[in-house]
């Protein structure tokens, strides 16, 4: 491509005065593909252009604002939404995305750098944003939380749409049969000790050679019989598997804990991997950002959708962002909470949403912080002084 370093120069000064003085070089390589550069032709050029992004990040803001100026009709007038890359297999009708926070307490930075990303999206292409609250382990919920999320979700994207993974229990349970009947799950009596053993031993357990009615049976079980503890819905995928974490996997278990929305309505209750394939099956799901975390569980899935003849959405990973600094556990923030460290979710000291919007921050601060990190799976750190300092410009 023509005038490539003028153009890198270019779009490096106006990526950084949008960021707080930082540069980043993902946005840039994408911006400068919109003017022409090709995927295969970075490696060639990517030295040269980190030395550029480089160079400008050790200008001040002042010196960076005098060389955009001259460089300014060097940048692309279009609309061109800096970060984000482009996702592969868009249709006409747009994307289908959502996040899935726990049910454990309000929405929080973690929370709304995964939700912007997939929010920008949304509004790049068109489409539905879903926010759907995991709640299937009766154990770890905060009754208020619902509310909180709603109200969170909303405020980031008047749009969202809300889903309870509870409300949804029948459909799961329709799911599991649907599994057993195709013969790709079967009900595990076997000790959780004894499972790990055969697991590790790479061998199959006893109930896998159960049939279907057997299967059947022991599942009606399950509803009604067994207790905590004595059976597990597992999928059947290969005992041999390398991964350790692939092999006969769960999918659903008994727990008689009372449910703070369902009560005792339920008492087997579908785990992530069940629910999750479930829920974007049905919700059509088109593309899914996750942290790289969760790529076992994308590959448990990826097995679920193909046994029940399912396309699999686009996936992509992203790299952890640690918040140096920064407390995002909702379990430790409600103990601190009602030890009287904290006033309540609303306190200035917490990175919630709803403290962060009481003190004055704006969605668009949150958006703009998610498309400067963008799509990519290298871990990040940044810890709390500069993390606030890049909302606060964002928030001009």
């Amino acid at each position: 491509m023509k005038n490539l370093s003028q153009k890198t120069l270019a779009y490096a000064l106006k990526n950084a005065l949008s960021h707080g003085g930082k540069a980043n070089q993902g946005p840039v390589i994408s911006s400068l593909f919109n003017e022409g550069l090709k995927k295969n032709e970075v490696k060639k050029y990517i030295k040269d252009i980190s030395k550029i992004i480089k160079e400008v990040n050790s200008m001040s803001s002042e010196e960076q604002k005098k060389e955009f100026e001259k460089l300014e009709n060097k940048v692309s007038k279009r609309e061109v939404r800096e970060g984000l890359e482009e996702l592969p297999n868009v249709k006409k009708s747009g994307v289908i995305m959502r996040i899935a926070p726990s049910a454990s307490g309000p929405l929080h930075i973690g929370h709304a750098l995964v939700a912007g990303l997939n929010i920008l999206y949304v509004e790049k292409y068109g489409g539905k944003f879903y926010v759907r609250i995991e709640d299937t382990n009766p154990d770890n919920i905060l009754l208020k939380s619902y509310k909180l999320i709603e109200k969170d979700a909303k405020w980031l994207f008047k749009d969202s749409k809300i889903i309870i993974q509870s409300d949804r229990i029948e459909l799961y349970y329709k799911y599991a049969q649907k599994l057993i009947k195709k013969n790709s799950a079967y009900i595990c009596t076997c000790s959780g000790d004894s499972f790990r053993e055969f697991v590790k031993q790479k061998n199959n357990c006893p109930c896998r050679r159960l049939n279907v009615k057997e299967n059947m049976g022991r599942w009606n079980k399950m509803l009604s019989e067994f207790k905590e503890g004595e059976a597990v819905l597992r999928f059947k995928s290969n005992m041999k598997d390398k991964n350790p974490a692939m092999r006969d996997f769960p999918l659903a278990r008994i727990n008689e804990t009372k449910h703070p929305r369902q009560k005792n309505k339920y008492r087997v209750w579908p785990l992530m991997n069940l629910a999750v394939t479930v829920d974007d099956i049905e919700l059509n799901m088109t593309h899914i950002i996750r942290g790289k975390d969760h790529r076992d569980n994308a590959k448990r899935q990826e097995m679920i959708y193909k046994v029940l003849g399912k396309k699999v959405p686009y996936t992509t990973f992203i790299g952890i962002v640690h918040f140096k600094d920064l407390e995002l556990s909702s379990s430790k923030m409600k103990e601190d909470i009602e030890k009287g460290k904290y006033s309540g979710w609303d306190d200035e000291n917490l990175p919630t949403l709803v403290s962060l919007k009481k003190q004055g921050y704006k969605p668009i601060a949150f958006l703009k912080f998610s498309e400067l990190v963008s799509l990519g799976e290298n871990d990040k750190i940044i810890d709390k002084k500069e993390y606030f300092r890049l909302l606060d410009n964002f928030n001009r």
